[in-house]
Parts: C-alpha cells; sequence; structure tokens
C-alpha cells in the first residue's frame, strides 16, 4: 500500500479549510556593531590584542569563548561580531562557527536570530563541501534550529528552517524532524497544522515510524477524536508499523476517557497478546481508570491476573490500590494482593507496607499486622518509629508484649532507630502483664541508650513497675 492510500483511508472531514503558514523573510546580517561608546572602545582594544588580522573560523570561535563571553556586556554581541566577520573579504565562516554560533543563540534564547543565521548558511554553503549541498556536517544545526522553534510555538520560523534544509541537503528530511514539527504543532494546539503537516508527509514519501503514530494517536485522544485515533491504531498494525507501550498506553487512557473501560481492558490484553510489554504506567493507568469508575476491586482481580501470567512489570507500586482497598474497608483483599504480589516476587513499598499495616490496625487486626510487621522487616523494609510504636502499643493493648520484644529485637537488627518511646511502650505493657524483671531489664538498657533524662523519670518507671501484680516473676 503506498502512502497516498494511506492518507486517505482517515475519516472525513479532519480539517477546517488550511491557511499555510507564513514564512519570515529574513533580513541579512548586520555587519554593524551596536554597542554604546564604552562597549565599542572595549571590543576594539580585544580585537586587537587578540584576534590577529587574517584569523580563521577557528581563531573566531577561540576569541568568543576566551575573550567575549567574560565580559556580560559583550556576550551578547558575538552574534554581531559574527556578522561583521562575514563582510571580511579575507575570511570565511565554515560549519565549525555556523554550529558555535547556532548553539549559542538557542542557549541564550536569541531565537530571533537563528532565521537570519540559516539564511547566511543557505545563501553562503560552507567551503568545505563541494558543489552545490551544503556541507553534511550543517544538518544538526537545521535539526537544532527547527527542534528549538517549535519548542517556542514560532512555527513560521520553524518550517522556513525546514523547508531551507529540505532543499540544501542530500536525501530526504528525517522522519525524526517530522515528528518535532507535528508534535510541536499539537503541544500548542494547532491541531489542524498537525494533521496537514502528517499529510504533508505522505505527499513527500517520507514513511512515519512508530513516533510518528503515537504523536498523532495522542493528539487526536487530546482533541476529542478518540474515533480517528482508533482507526489509525488499526492502520498503524495494518502498515506493518508495530505499536509498542506508549501506543497501548495512550489508547488505554483513551478508552477511560471516553467512559469504554471493557475496551480499555480489552486494549491491555491485546497488548499482553501482541507481546509487548506491560510497563508500570499502563498499570497506573488501568487502576486509576477503573478506580474511577468505582470498580476497586475488578483492579485488583486485574493485577493479580497479570501477576500470576507473569506479564505484571517489575518496581510496578500498588500502593494506590492498597489505599483505596483499604479505605472501602476491603483491608483483607488488599492484605490477599499484596501477598500474591509478593510471592511472585513483586516487593511492595514501604510506603504500601505502612499503608498495609495502618489498614489492618484500623480493623483491630493486631496479630495479622505483626506478622506482616515481621516479614516486611525479614525482607529489608524498615519501617519508620511512629509507625512501628503504634503497632507495638497496639500488641502490648491486647497483651502481646513478649511478642512486641521480639519484633523490637528484630527492627533494631535490620536498622530501625528505636527511640525511648519504644522503650517506655513496652515498659507499661510489661507493667500490665506483671512482668517485672523483663520490665527491669528493660529500664537498665534504657539507661545504658541514654533513654532516662533525669532519676524522676527512672522513679517513675520502677514505681510503674513495682505495682504490677505480678506472680510471674517472683
Amino acid at each position: 500500500m503506498n502512502k497516498t492510500m494511506v492518507i486517505k483511508k482517515f475519516p472525513k472531514p479532519i480539517l477546517k479549510p488550511h491557511h499555510p503558514i507564513p514564512t519570515p523573510t529574513p533580513t541579512p546580517l548586520s555587519t554593524s556593531l551596536p554597542t554604546t561608546s564604552t562597549q565599542l572602545s572595549t571590543l576594539t582594544h580585544l580585537l586587537k590584542t587578540h584576534l590577529k588580522p587574517h584569523f580563521t573560523p577557528k581563531d573566531l570561535i577561540f576569541f568568543i569563548k576566551k575573550h567575549l563571553h567574560h565580559h556580560p556586556s559583550l556576550s551578547h554581541l558575538d552574534f554581531h561580531l559574527f556578522s561583521y566577520a562575514a563582510s571580511l573579504d579575507c575570511f570565511r565562516h565554515d560549519h565549525t562557527t555556523f554550529q558555535y554560533m547556532a548553539h549559542s543563540l538557542v542557549a541564550s534564547h536569541r531565537l530571533h536570530s537563528l532565521t537570519q543565521l540559516i539564511h547566511y548558511i543557505a545563501t553562503n554553503p560552507c567551503p568545505c563541501q563541494d558543489g552545490i549541498f551544503s556541507c553534511s556536517r550543517n544538518e544538526p544545526i537545521f535539526r537544532l534550529c527547527v527542534s528549538s522553534f517549535c519548542r517556542a510555538g514560532m512555527f513560521s520560523d520553524a518550517l522556513y528552517v525546514f523547508d531551507v534544509m529540505k532543499k540544501m541537503i542530500d536525501g530526504k528530511v528525517s522522519v525524526d524532524l517530522y515528528n518535532v514539527v507535528i508534535h510541536g504543532f499539537f503541544k500548542f494546539g494547532k491541531f489542524d497544522e498537525a494533521v496537514e503537516f502528517y499529510g504533508r508527509m505522505g505527499r513527500e514519501r517520507v514513511r512515519p515510524n512508530v513516533v510518528t503514530f503515537n504523536i498523532m494517536i495522542s493528539g487526536f485522544c487530546r482533541n476529542g477524536k478518540f474515533d480517528l485515533a482508533l482507526g489509525l491504531f488499526r492502520e498503524m498494525k495494518d502498515e506493518g508499523c508495530v505499536p509498542n507501550v506508549i501506543s497501548f498506553n495512550t489508547l488505554v487512557r483513551g478508552f477511560f476517557r471516553e467512559g469504554k473501560v471493557e475496551e480499555a481492558i480489552g486494549m491491555a490484553h491485546e497488548m499482553i497478546e501482541m507481546g509487548c510489554e506491560i510497563s508500570c504506567v499502563t498499570c497506573e493507568i488501568l487502576v486509576d481508570g477503573l478506580c474511577r469508575e468505582a470498580r476497586v476491586m475488578d483492579a485488583c482481580d486485574l493485577l493479580m491476573d497479570f501477576s500470576e501470567k507473569g506479564v505484571l512489570p517489575r518496581g510496578f507500586d500498588c500502593c494506590g490500590l492498597v489505599e483505596r482497598l483499604c479505605d472501602k474497608g476491603e483491608v483483607l483483599r488488599a492484605m490477599e494482593l499484596v501477598d500474591e504480589l509478593w510471592k511472585e516476587g513483586h516487593s511492595p513499598s514501604l510506603i504500601a507496607c505502612t499503608t498495609m499495616i495502618e489498614g489492618l490496625r484500623r480493623i483491630r487486626d493486631v496479630g495479622k499486622a505483626a506478622v506482616f510487621m515481621e516479614m516486611m522487616l525479614k525482607n529489608g523494609i524498615v519501617p519508620d518509629s511512629v509507625t512501628f510504636n503504634c503497632l507495638l502499643e497496639d500488641m502490648c493493648d491486647v497483651r502481646r508484649v513478649l511478642e512486641a520484644n521480639k519484633l523490637r529485637l528484630l527492627a533494631s537488627s535490620k536498622g530501625l532507630d528505636l527511640d525511648g518511646i519504644t522503650y517506655r511502650i513496652l515498659v507499661s505493657g510489661y507493667s500490665r502483664e506483671g512482668r517485672r524483671k523483663d520490665g527491669e531489664a528493660l529500664v537498665n538498657e534504657m539507661l545504658d541508650k541514654d533513654f532516662i533524662p533525669d532519676i524522676a523519670t527512672y522513679n517513675n518507671l520502677m514505681n510503674l513497675l513495682s505495682k504490677s501484680a505480678s506472680t510471674v516473676n517472683r
């Protein structure tokens, strides 16, 4: 199938009457130096001192770097010096000065002078290139200028440089540069111009690649033309251009935006069938889309299905889904999800684990929370001291102080920085369970760690233990 046929397959109409963007009329290089008398005096002195009369392009660049750019009041005159050098009979610019000047203008946001530079390059080919074509080493300059103009929304200048490049280089302009222009149009809300420029690719027989299709699909989706995006996706596959994860993610997000939840899930399964790896972004789009439709349990089932099939990406953080499940009271379901993913090698993040602990504490399932905390620590996931202390206090409240102390020892061995609050919680727990000697040993450990600031605090702790009705440690 030829490219013309591809363009005709678009549903009509997709364009308003097109009005071409006017291209600027470049002004010739100015050889005058617009300076104050002080600047002119300083510049003249520098030129006489550091730049010999018959200087080369290499000498000019060295002078600008070494001397001109060290003067804040003169650095902006580099392009005027470039223009002045161009007027000298004994000097001729080459690709090195072209490249340096282009990068300097872009870096300093002086895009208004870029068009003049390109006009000069077009009318004064590089001396190292034989024939009528420009030096191949000037092509990066054209690309830089087009990209810079597109980022700034200066599309008339971008198209002028694009057309100059198209006339001067050997062969076709790279599809990547077409992509830059199309993306720029979409970014600035110029939908019709973007589609028209895509059509120009077909007329100029430049074959679009996967990036081109992705830009177009995203542009269609963002402009409320999802049917066109979907049609372009199918056309993309017909043309033998294999969709990638960005293609699928864009359409999955588009389906959710259109309220087509089942189609979004179906697109994810199609992605798997085509052998395209699901990314963390894919999972985030699916989870967020399903949760927005109040289908949190379906999101949970989908992730577990991905995990069982071995397609869930490494590094995916299920924290958001765990939080939503806990908020809806489905704490045990969240626990099941985390256990399944963990079993398949998908370790949860610290935030997901902390959320899980808080959820279990909320439903007062201290036993499961303690077991989960132990599993966290054994796998090197160390919680913050606040979460840890809250769990220890819950364990002491249900008379599980011995287990709480074992958890303290495990946490300490894994690098958790315990504080005085941790010890006070455990001392209080020992007191309530009548374990005076265990509590006293802990108080002595607090002394060793300087967790007891004064004698009054020590006496309060010992009095608390002495009042315990213990028969266990007598």
